[in-house]
């Protein structure tokens, strides 16, 4: 659904030192280094709507009700008349009071920034098999993030590279990156990735040997003790050396997002605030939602003990000590950072810090699909070669895989001012997120304006300024579910749910884990309602706050971890073997930011 999107930037403070041993080129990425590009099939209106796919189609529907898309074959596409090299968008000032109104046009472009491939020790598929499933399955974009290792820090960034660019070349309606799962020093993994260009590789293989905590023996140690205190401040070197990177032009742009942050409980309170202190460019945020959703399917035998995400951890020497233990399984299929109302995430918020959830496939082996390791010729080892050999067809269904492929259950959907690989880092960068699992719902809409103001006022992402008394009016578009999802059913939105809670500044305590004013306002009723609903209601601005979204199909709820006077229907704990992803399907948005002045 198209936006007109508040531009809230964030700028960086770079660190410009490199390390020693971490050279890179300064060269800016020359433009025929950057891959060409067409408009998604939905996006470019020279294909009549009988060729598109179902859910093709109901995107460009979307997009033509919200006056983006001409209805006739002659129209332009929804991105202009040239998209391959579209520039990222300037940023604006870090202050989240700094938010403005700003009339561009955005659509929404589905992806998924946690894939793997052969090139992981635990992988399977070739680049061309992800990339091509994750295009069947609606996704526009796609990050190729193979397990930062000795063996791919010196072989598989620099092997894989080819892939990519061939299945660039191959797929030019998606767009896909080149990143890596970092194994953060002192902490849990992370997707890192760059925009394309000439020197992407030598970016990413000069980070993973200097910075990735398998690679550099820096991801043991207690909290608190000093050896820990070491690998911590060595994660915020990684991030000041990507910063640094961008800042000297030796790629256009890079990101980085924590993964499954709550599944081993080591991503402490600290590290999260420190991440986002030192590279406020570059840390965005975290999985809202991990990968292996189909990892707990009940009445599989091998999903007996597993939990879905594979949450299924207790608590370790590394573990930070403030988070309880029911933070260690799912809710609804979310990490509890995420889900809890008045958690680690509105802590976050509460401070006035951007920082974005996503949701993604984490996709590595998929549950039913019968595709194999292939064998090694003698003499080769993973080591060796960097990667596995192309995967075999047995013809047999391993029901003992707890992944979907790319698109096929979890999207993170970016609002995006054109077609390219910047636009995409853009909208993550300023929070233009939306997330869901199973084509809950088809697209989503959500504005912030003062009562009665001529404007469409602010979306995700975005900051307001408002006076105090003043009467502000929250609108919201949500397109239900139009087509089966691929669980075979047409999912039915029960209800949206309005989280508001106060900003109130930075916290005093670095490992504050929870926002006392956070909770859930407003719930609207939406069960049996189809088509585009619209759902509206009146806030008085008294103090800065924030405010997000939830949706679900309402079939599995419980109180939330910090009371139902909090949350009274969160989404309920996920059990171990007995989590059905299709049975339980959730939505979230990123926040809109209120400044409230005298």
């Amino acid at each position: 659904m198209g936006q007109d999107h508040d531009v809230y930037g964030h700028g960086e403070h770079p660190h410009t030192g490199h390390g020693p041993g971490h050279p890179h080129q300064h060269n800016r990425d020359s433009d025929d280094a950057v891959p060409a590009t067409e408009p998604p099939a939905w996006a470019d209106t020279s294909i009549p709507d009988a060729e598109l796919s179902p859910s093709g189609l109901s995107r460009r529907q979307m997009l033509r009700a919200a006056g983006l898309l001409g209805a006739g074959a002659a129209a332009m596409s929804a991105f202009g008349p040239s998209v391959a090299g579209a520039a990222a968008a300037p940023s604006a000032p870090e202050d989240w009071r700094a938010g403005r109104g700003d009339e561009q046009p955005l659509a929404f472009l589905a992806g998924d920034h946690h894939i793997h491939t052969q090139s992981s020790p635990d992988g399977l598929y070739r680049v061309s098999d992800q990339v091509r499933r994750g295009a069947e399955f609606g996704l526009d974009w796609m990050v190729i993030t193979d397990h930062g290792s000795v063996a791919h820090s010196k072989i598989g960034v620099e092997r894989v590279n080819p892939d990519i660019r061939a299945a660039r070349e191959a797929n030019r309606r998606t767009l896909v990156f080149q990143g890596l799962e970092w194994n953060i020093p002192a902490a849990e993994h992370g997707t890192v990735f760059v925009a394309p260009g000439a020197n992407e590789v030598a970016v990413l293989k000069a980070f993973e040997q200097g910075y990735d905590g398998v690679v550099t023996g820096t991801t043991d140690g207690a909290p608190g003790g000093p050896k820990t205190l070491a690998n911590e401040a060595l994660a915020i070197t990684g991030l000041q050396f990507l910063a640094a990177q961008k800042a000297s032009g030796a790629v256009a742009d890079a990101l980085m997002f924590a993964n499954h942050p709550a599944r081993k409980g080591i991503d402490s309170p600290h590290e999260i605030r420190a991440w986002r202190d030192a590279a406020p460019g570059i840390a965005m945020g975290m999985e809202g939602a991990p990968g292996h959703q189909a990892a707990a399917i009940p009445g599989v035998p091998g999903h007996a003990q597993n939990g879905r995400g594979y949450y299924d951890n207790n608590p370790s020497a590394q573990s930070f000590p403030g988070y309880p233990l029911e933070s260690y399984v799912t809710y609804g299929g979310f990490d509890a950072m995420t889900s809890t109302v008045g958690g680690l995430w509105d802590s976050l918020l509460a401070e006035g810090r951007p920082w974005w959830v996503t949701s993604n496939s984490d996709s590595h082996a998929v549950f039913g699909d019968t595709l194999a390791r292939g064998a090694f010729a003698a003499g080769q080892t993973f080591d060796t070669e960097g990667r596995y050999p192309d995967p075999i067809d047995t013809g047999v269904p391993n029901l003992d895989n707890g992944d979907f492929f790319p698109g096929f259950y979890s999207r993170t959907h970016v609002g995006a001012a054109g077609y390219g690989y910047l636009d995409v880092m853009t909208g993550l960068r300023a929070g233009r997120v939306w997330v869901d699992h199973g084509n809950l719902i088809d697209g989503i809409d959500v504005r912030l304006a003062p009562f009665g103001a001529d404007q469409r006022g602010v979306t995700l992402g975005g900051s307001l300024a408002a006076r105090r008394g003043w009467p502000l009016q929250l609108t919201i578009r949500v397109a239900t579910a139009s087509r089966v999802n691929f669980g075979g059913e047409l999912p039915s939105l029960a209800r949206v749910d309005v989280i508001q809670g106060d900003i109130t500044g930075p916290a005093s305590d670095r490992d504050a884990v929870t926002a006392p004013t956070a909770r859930v306002t407003r719930s609207f009723d939406t069960s049996g309602r189809r088509g585009v609903l619209t759902l509206s209601m009146r806030i008085r601005a008294e103090k800065p706050f924030y405010l997000r979204l939830r949706g679900t199909d309402g079939r599995r709820s419980q109180p939330g971890l910090l009371g139902s006077s909090v949350d009274p229907s969160g989404p309920s704990a996920d059990v171990r073997g007995d989590a059905d992803p299709w049975a339980d399907l959730w939505f979230y948005t990123n926040p809109i930011f209120i400044d409230v002045r005298r």
